[in-house]
């Protein structure tokens, strides 16, 4: 233990070395007095603090003693007094001044202090980590995301791996504008350690890190037609588009789902939708009915939300699966089955915008007789049998729409008298949900009634415009959704479960909005079969072909 004489000794042989060290002009000359700070490092508390601000500030003029005076500091960062190693911490990005070579290993020790319990040094961690960011943004961002990993590095600390995404999320993403700076090379750089880092990622974590690109002026509104197809490309890279498909996995059914719906904005604005369709036309569709129940909805109103923007070709390819589909669930009256308002809604919209691009190809699968003078047009053939089915089926889903109508119409009327007779606030609520889930049985009803109309005639017209509103875009308005983005690998630990990394809200009320309607709609006309039960979009870990559960 060092006494008060020994400590102010030290402390006065300290100033006495970082004095002469800045009077040098030519300081690599003084080399003991720099040997003599590295040894001060060891002794008191008070001579370690100041050890660790001047060990740093002269790193850079005597390389040849550049080990022990690492040494030396890292010592210092693990000493026991807690002013020692934030002091030892604040004087990290000094070692990296006129020596970018450092950079790496400096990020690597302030990245190892990132999880310190004690706020102060963790506070010093940022404020050291930030210093490096704006003075070698490059290097310091590229050192930070070999933390996040890929398959081919992958991390071998989770928590450490944890600590670093949420310090680039809440301390990097923010000041990206101040950061990124030449603006189109550093965009383009972190897009690329992006990519990367995606190889191996929860799912709440791939949204996150699509939130932050899309947010860069790199894929914004003037960006071309290419990078929304370099965006689509990373989302179906997710999706594991090329993996063979099993309709046991759920958790690629989760997650080609999730990256389904989260491709639509770049599909919206020109990227093409292709490859994702043509997997769910290949695989999905055709199994459709072994899906879990929770996800046959999702599915189903992504097809929708899409439709409007498939190419001619994709629309003649997808049209057979989808008209097979909307003729299960249009079921005939005679055989006592239920009907999902919900499902037809979906493949009717779906329907309808298919049919809009390619019209001559409902001939052979409904019966229709549009003539474009294209050979697919096989007018001479007689399908009458298909057509004399189709609106049989038609007639079917209005006739059970109509009555259902009449019956949510009645009950509107009872939760009105209801209400006014409820007493307590919980009487009120549930009122109050029951007259919502109504609304929305309505405006399903009304949508179906308003896309079957025009399907009666031998040539009718296909809507192709957004005049139908669907049901659940007007329920994104009201209800909230705290359910995590669906996505990816890693397998779900206390390091980085859902719980770590914010979720962002979802797609309205998703699985349970659809829950509660087919509930509005239980026993008036059916509505039951293959409705949700109100899970999230989650896929829960990471780690590519190590289990998604």
């Amino acid at each position: 233990m060092t006494d008060s004489s020994e400590e102010a000794a030290y402390i006065e042989k300290l100033y006495e070395y970082g004095e002469q060290l800045n009077n040098s002009n030519d300081k690599s000359q003084n080399v003991k007095d720099y040997q003599g700070i590295i040894d001060a490092a060891k002794t008191s508390v008070k001579a370690k603090q100041l050890a660790a601000q001047l060990i740093p500030k002269f790193f850079k003029f005597f390389p040849e003693l550049s080990g022990p005076a690492l040494d030396a500091h890292l010592d210092l960062l693990e000493a026991e007094e807690l002013g020692v190693r934030v002091q030892a911490v604040r004087g990290l990005p000094l070692f990296c001044k006129d020596a970018p070579e450092n950079i790496d290993k400096v990020v690597d020790i302030l990245v190892q202090i990132l999880g310190s319990e004690e706020f102060v040094e963790r506070d010093a961690v940022h404020k050291a980590l930030m210093s490096l960011l704006r003075q070698y943004v490059k290097a310091s961002l590229t050192a930070l995301f070999k933390h996040i990993g890929s398959v081919e590095e992958p991390s071998t600390d989770d928590v450490i791996r944890e600590k670093v995404i949420n310090f680039v999320r809440d301390k990097v993403f923010p000041i990206k504008t101040e950061l990124l700076k030449p603006q189109e090379e550093m965009e383009r750089h972190i897009t690329d350690l992006i990519k990367k880092s995606l190889e191996d990622v929860t799912g709440i974590e791939f949204r996150m890190f699509m939130d932050f690109l899309k947010c860069l002026s790199l894929f914004g509104e003037k960006a071309p037609a290419e990078r929304m197809k370099e965006l689509i490309g990373i989302i179906e890279g997710q999706a594991d588009l090329d993996a063979q498909f099993n309709v046991s996995d759920a958790d690629h059914i989760d997650r080609l789902i999730s990256c389904l719906h989260m491709a639509l904005p770049f599909v919206v604005r020109g990227a093409s939708s292709s490859k994702f369709l043509n997997y769910i036309n290949k695989y999905i569709i055709p199994v459709f009915d072994q899906l879990p129940g929770e996800r046959k909805v999702d599915l189903l109103r992504s097809l929708a939300e899409f439709s409007p923007y498939t190419t001619p070709q994709d629309s003649r390819q997808m049209l057979p699966s989808i008209v097979q589909l909307l003729k299960k669930y249009m079921t005939w009256k005679k055989t006592g089955e239920e009907m999902n308002f919900t499902y037809v809604e979906c493949l009717l919209y779906t329907f309808h915008h298919l049919a809009h691009k390619v019209p001559n190809a409902t001939n052979s699968l409904c019966g229709y007789k549009i003539v474009t003078g294209q050979p697919s047009d096989r007018l001479g053939e007689d399908f009458s049998e298909h057509y004399n089915d189709f609106i049989e089926r038609l007639n079917n889903v209005e006739e059970f729409t109509r009555a259902t109508i009449k019956k949510l119409t009645q009950g509107m009327a009872e939760n009105n008298k209801s209400m006014a007779d409820a007493k307590t606030e919980e009487e009120k609520e549930k009122i109050k949900t029951k007259k919502q889930n109504a609304t929305t049985g309505l405006r399903t009803c009304n949508n179906i009634l308003t896309m079957t109309k025009p399907l009666h005639a031998k040539v009718p017209s296909f809507i192709g415009d957004k005049r139908i509103n669907l049901s659940w875009k007007e329920a994104t308005k009201t209800a909230s959704s705290a359910t995590p983005v669906a996505g990816a690998k890693r397998p779900a630990t206390a390091a980085n479960g859902s719980n770590n990394i914010a979720s962002k809200k979802g797609r309205g009320a998703g699985g349970l909005q659809n829950q509660l309607v087919n509930r509005a709609l239980e026993g008036l006309s059916g509505g039951g079969r293959g409705g949700t039960r109100g899970r999230g979009r989650g896929w829960g870990g990471r780690g590519r072909g190590r289990g998604y559960r």
